[in-house]
This record gives structure tokens, sequence and C-alpha cells, in this order.
């Protein structure tokens, strides 16, 4: 078996709960009541697109990214 590693967003929503995507699988999104259901959940999503991938002959993303930091100071907006 092929062993993935991706990259995930976890988005904190306002009633409550997680908001995950993978930025490198588009669609691919989740959520959760908790960070680890959310994080649990987005895993079963993940299997669920590579299934599907493979089955139709699409390309498999490596998952692959670079990340950056990027700081700003900005002051009140008018």
């Amino acid at each position: 078996m092929t062993q993935y590693q991706y990259l995930v967003v976890l988005t904190p929503q306002e009633e409550g709960g997680y908001t995950v995507t993978v930025p490198a699988l588009p669609g691919c999104i989740s959520e959760g009541d908790t960070k680890e259901e959310a994080l649990k959940n987005i895993g079963d999503a993940i299997k669920g697109y590579l299934f599907v991938a493979q089955k139709h002959d699409l390309p498999l993303f490596s998952g692959v990214q670079e990340l950056e930091e990027v700081k700003v100071v900005a002051g009140v907006l008018a």
C-alpha cells in the first residue's frame, strides 16, 4: 500500500467545530465538532478522494507543497 501525506487547513467555525480542506486535492472537504474528529473525517475523505481518482485513472496529487509564512502589518482601514 502506498502512503500519502497531505497538508490540511483547519478553519474554526463560529457555531463551533471545524471545517477542513486539502489544498492539494481540490474539492476534498470535511468537518467535525472537535479538532480530532475533523482530522479523522478528513482522513476518510482523502481515502475516498484517492479511491475515486484511481478508479477513474485521474492523476494522484503528491501533496508536496512548499509552505512559507507571510507577515504583514496593517493599520485600521477606513
